[in-house]
């Protein structure tokens, strides 16, 4: 990662990526770069999304920061997306070649009053009634409309039944960095 402070365009992608390459072929966490473009030093959220040929492939994220930066995030969900994502067997270091990876950095969540404050295209959605909660990033192929998003985000959260009245619902924004 060395010399790539000063083109921090791709920071979080390649870090992703020499995380997965070390993770997958030595069996170990890499230690944090020294030069971490200022950026990626706040506290935030960060998904990260696998994609082979096209489609999902590992993503597991963290909607509110859980590490001390934004690096250490990308870091400990970059391996979690590969190997922890409960819908799919672990990546395989043979198949890393073939996998695109996506790191969406989130904005704090902020309470949505009206369904007319959300937008599938811009904002993420989080939809969540006592413990459970789903999760949907924003400007995903495929969910063009509130009503998409929000049945999506209401069946990860086992809220299928629940009317949108009932929910408490955030919205979020994301940088979004891919390969």
């Amino acid at each position: 990662m060395k010399g790539e402070g000063q083109n921090s365009d791709n920071f979080p992608v390649k870090l992703a990526r020499k995380t997965l390459e070390e993770y997958l072929r030595q069996g170990r966490k890499i230690n944090l770069p020294p030069d971490i473009p200022d950026k990626f030093k706040i506290k935030a959220g960060a998904f990260v999304s696998l994609y082979k040929k096209g489609k999902l492939r590992g993503c597991i994220g963290t909607f509110l920061p859980t590490k001390k930066n934004v690096a250490e995030e990308i870091i400990h969900n970059a391996i979690s997306a590969a190997t922890k994502d409960p819908r799919f067997s672990p990546v395989t270091q043979e198949e890393l070649k073939d996998i695109h990876i996506s790191v969406d950095i989130l904005s704090k969540p902020e309470p949505v009053t009206s369904l007319e404050q959300l937008n599938p295209k811009k904002y993420g959605v989080i939809v969540s009634r006592g413990w459970q909660k789903g999760l949907l990033l924003p400007d995903l192929k495929g969910v063009d409309t509130v009503k998409e998003q929000l049945e999506i985000a209401k069946q990860k959260a086992g809220l299928l039944t629940v009317s949108p009245e009932e929910l408490e619902i955030q919205r979020f924004t994301v940088k979004r960095y891919k390969e």
